[in-house]
């Protein structure tokens, strides 16, 4: 029988295969997180019909005569090339800017995935549409630890921040040199020159309470400090002092703000007035830094770059819930694919590399958008074009070789 033929044939089978692999990744081109493949073809054996020899002193070298016996699949590829951004606004829907994949778990396998569109489960779990959780770390007293062992990621929606009286605070500004000191001898009486600033304070049961700060103009570079809540004085004024060639503080620098009682254990309030300055210009006051807060509710969540999942609750604080685990591979490539447009470990991946988002080449994670299918509708179909035209010269071939063997066996009547 003749070599085309069977080389032919060869032909038709490879071209099926990208034709088969052109239209997995055009029905794919909106799945959330796929990544186009390629196929690679290679020849098979060829037969020798002449050795070549060597050059010798009398006679030249001669090449080898060899006749191909077809073609082959020598691989098909995976393209990892980032996918496009659809904006979603969903706040569980991630996309990753880099190489990392999300590490999922189903069952007792681990699975990666570049789909990042995940939600809740009745036990409060991000999980794939699949039913697959999420992995990372979950905080512990709103810190979150990355040394120990990646489990399912939980909000746990409906959680209370318990109270905490407040222990400490800042007051930052400037009290301008042009305010005047109480002078009750002068044609008319001087008064002096008071700023109020106000701190929300909370004790520890979460009530808060609005202490008034009053700074008083006491004399040449001298201020008096009083606290008072409800117009209600608390505790003595106390002097500041500060340097009348820096303007910077000399004495008085931390005020104690004398709360008492069984809802605030522990003492009183230290405010830190280090920030505060008496230069000439206006006058300014600001509290910073204010510790304590009421009760509160987790409401929602946010996710920063570094995949820190952050939870905002009902009294304005955010604190960390978690953080979402990234992987990457010495080969991605080598992955071998699970359905779902999940990946497990191959036999030549490499192992699952974990570790936090923007670190390794991992990439960074971007909240309320997805990664779209990376296929190229125009390269694809320009593919598709090639596989059916070399299948169809494929089975010219075959048509050709067929009438030559029918002329051969023609030639005896």
């Amino acid at each position: 029988m003749l070599r085309s033929m069977f080389s032919a044939i060869s032909g038709l089978r490879a071209h099926q295969t990208k034709l088969d692999v052109t239209g997995n990744n055009i029905a794919n081109v909106n799945t959330v997180g796929y990544k186009s493949s390629q196929t690679v073809f290679e020849d098979t054996l060829s037969q020798v019909i002449r050795n070549g020899s060597a050059p010798t002193d009398q006679t030249g070298g001669t090449n080898p005569a060899q006749v191909g016996l077809g073609v082959k699949v020598a691989g098909i590829t995976t393209n990892f090339g980032q996918g496009s951004t659809q904006n979603t606004g969903r706040a569980t829907d991630f996309m990753i800017s880099g190489d990392g994949f999300f590490v999922t778990r189903s069952g007792n396998e681990s699975l990666y995935t570049r789909a990042g569109s995940f939600d809740y489960d009745g036990l409060g779990n991000l999980v794939t549409p699949d039913g697959a959780q999420l992995q990372g770390w979950m905080a512990q007293d709103g810190v979150v630890s990355t040394n120990g062992a990646i489990g399912p990621l939980t909000i746990p929606f409906g959680q209370v921040m318990a109270p905490a009286r407040t222990r400490e605070g800042t007051v930052v500004g400037n009290l301008s040199t042009s305010a005047t000191a109480a002078d009750p001898l002068a044609t008319p009486p001087v008064t002096a020159t008071s700023v109020q600033t106000q701190i929300t304070a909370y004790d520890s049961l979460g009530t808060a309470h609005q202490i008034a700060l009053t700074f008083t103009k006491a004399g040449a570079n001298q201020w008096d400090v009083a606290a008072s809540e409800g117009g209600v004085a608390i505790g003595a004024p106390q002097r500041m002092t500060f340097s009348p060639s820096t303007g910077l503080p000399l004495t008085g620098t931390t005020f104690s703000v004398p709360v008492g009682g069984a809802n605030w254990p522990g003492g009183g309030i230290a405010i830190d007035l280090n920030g505060m300055t008496e230069f000439g210009g206006k006058t300014s006051l600001t509290p910073d830094d204010v510790d304590g807060n009421a009760m509160g509710t987790l409401q929602s969540i946010s996710l920063s770059n570094d995949g820190t999942i952050v939870g905002v609750y009902s009294n304005s604080l955010r604190e960390p819930i978690g953080k979402l685990a990234l992987a990457t591979f010495a080969n991605p490539s080598g992955l071998s694919k699970a359905g779902s447009t999940s990946y497990r470990v191959g036999d030549n991946s490499g192992q699952a590399v974990i570790g936090e988002a923007g670190t390794g080449g991992r990439g960074s994670l971007t909240a309320g958008a997805l990664e779209m299918s990376n296929v190229d509708l125009a390269e694809e179909f320009t593919g598709l074009i090639v596989a059916q035209r070399g299948f169809q010269a494929n089975s010219r071939v075959i048509t050709s070789s067929d009438e030559i063997l029918q002329d051969l066996v023609n030639l005896k009547r």
